[in-house]
C-alpha cells in the first residue's frame, strides 16, 4: 500500500515539473493519475480498517 503513494507522489513531481516546463497537457495528464492512485490508496486503506 504504501508504494501507491509514493507512485503518487513521483507522478505529482513529474506534474510539477512539466508544468513548469510548459507541457501542460502531461502536466493534467500526469496529476489525474496521481489524483487517482491517492483515491485508490484510501478506498483500500479504509476497506484494510475496517476488516
Amino acid at each position: 500500500m504504501p508504494d501507491l503513494i509514493y507512485l503518487a507522489v513521483v507522478f505529482l513531481v513529474l506534474a510539477l515539473i512539466a508544468y513548469i516546463l510548459g507541457a501542460r497537457g502531461i502536466a493534467g495528464f500526469s496529476m489525474e493519475i496521481a489524483k487517482w492512485l491517492v483515491i485508490i490508496f484510501v478506498i483500500v486503506a479504509i476497506i484494510t480498517f475496517l476488516l
